[in-house]
């Protein structure tokens, strides 16, 4: 028998306290899976927008009656809210459709694509933490000093450029002018050098610039001048109080950065011809293949929430107030 409530408190036991614990993760899971509704709606109308493919895949002296046969062939001629109607049913088992251009399923397209967009994302994640933490970490630390002005210098043009304009300029030192590097495609190291630095540029500066204002609000606090008057140095306070406590927006960034570098990956993808979901998604569109753009949009949907519902979890590891709060 399960305990009832007790004073002055209120505590639940059994099925009562686990739903109680379980009810937030609850929460969020449903909000995620109706973003992803409206998601997959909202392209599957706006796509039809961009015109007929079949006026794409026929050439253009094709006649009206072959232009029927193949809407008819690719299920085009059928009324819009029994398409969409089937989109739907397809969904939770992840069946997308075929893809007109490839003639094959949509996800085994995707599938063949997609390591090659998460190693690039991968790549600009690591040149993410290992240039902007210690930047911004340093910035804060010498706040208002040569080092301090460098940072802030650098975050301003790293947020100001284009991905592509970084792109085609390390092209032009790198493998045009040095020979040093790749200029386009994939397959080994030296092919991923280039793009994943390029993809890289803007989410160091939006990292490091937030972790250098959340540093120097969490160094002026009552905690952090306890332990410098204890004797311990700058460099082990900040790595040991002030890090964690200003953790909790660099990681929410970060979060959002990584669904960044996989939706940014499309301009850098097409500039260095990496093999990639973006480059897929650019053919796509152009191809008005119906079902890929829906395919490709929606696994950028699905990464941006997956990886903010994860952040939004993690909150209580880092900061046990979060939790308790909960």
């Amino acid at each position: 028998m399960s305990r009832t409530l007790t004073a002055p408190g209120v505590r639940l036991s059994g099925p009562s306290r686990a739903w109680t614990v379980l009810r937030p993760a609850a929460s969020r899971l449903g909000t995620a899976l109706l973003v992803l509704l409206c998601t997959a709606t909202v392209v599957f109308f706006l796509v039809r927008l961009s015109g007929d493919p079949v006026k794409v895949m026929l050439p253009p002296d094709a006649t009206a009656q072959q232009e029927a046969v193949l809407r008819h062939s690719l299920g085009l001629d059928r009324p819009l809210l029994t398409q969409y109607l089937d989109y739907l049913w397809g969904l939770p088992r992840f069946d997308f459709g075929n893809s007109l251009f490839y003639n094959q399923p949509v996800r085994a397209v995707l599938a063949d694509r997609i390591p090659a967009t998460l190693l690039l994302a991968a790549g600009a994640l690591v040149v993410t933490l290992v240039i902007a933490l210690p930047a911004g970490t340093i910035a804060a630390m010498r706040r208002g000093k040569a080092a301090d002005r460098g940072v802030i210098t650098a975050v301003l043009i790293g947020q100001s450029t284009p991905a592509f304009w970084v792109g085609i300029l390390l092209i032009l030192v790198f493998a045009v002018g040095l020979h040093a590097l790749p200029a386009s495609g994939y397959g080994t190291f030296a092919h991923l050098v280039l793009p994943s630095v390029t993809l890289a540029v803007y989410s160091v500066a939006v990292v490091a610039r937030l972790l250098r204002s959340s540093l120097i609000d969490v160094l002026g606090s009552d905690h952090i001048r306890t332990a410098r008057a204890r004797g311990l140095g700058p460099v082990r306070t900040v790595l040991r109080h002030g890090l964690r406590n200003a953790s909790l927006p660099v990681v929410t960034v970060v979060g959002l950065e990584i669904g960044s570098l996989l939706g940014g990956a499309i301009l850098t993808e097409q500039v260095f011809s990496w093999p990639g979901v973006g480059q897929l998604t650019v053919q796509a569109i152009a191809n008005r293949d119906f079902p890929l753009v829906q395919g490709t949009v929606l696994l950028f949907a699905a990464t941006f929430v997956v990886v903010n519902l994860l952040v939004d979890l993690s909150y209580g590891l880092l900061d046990p107030r979060v939790r308790n709060s909960r």
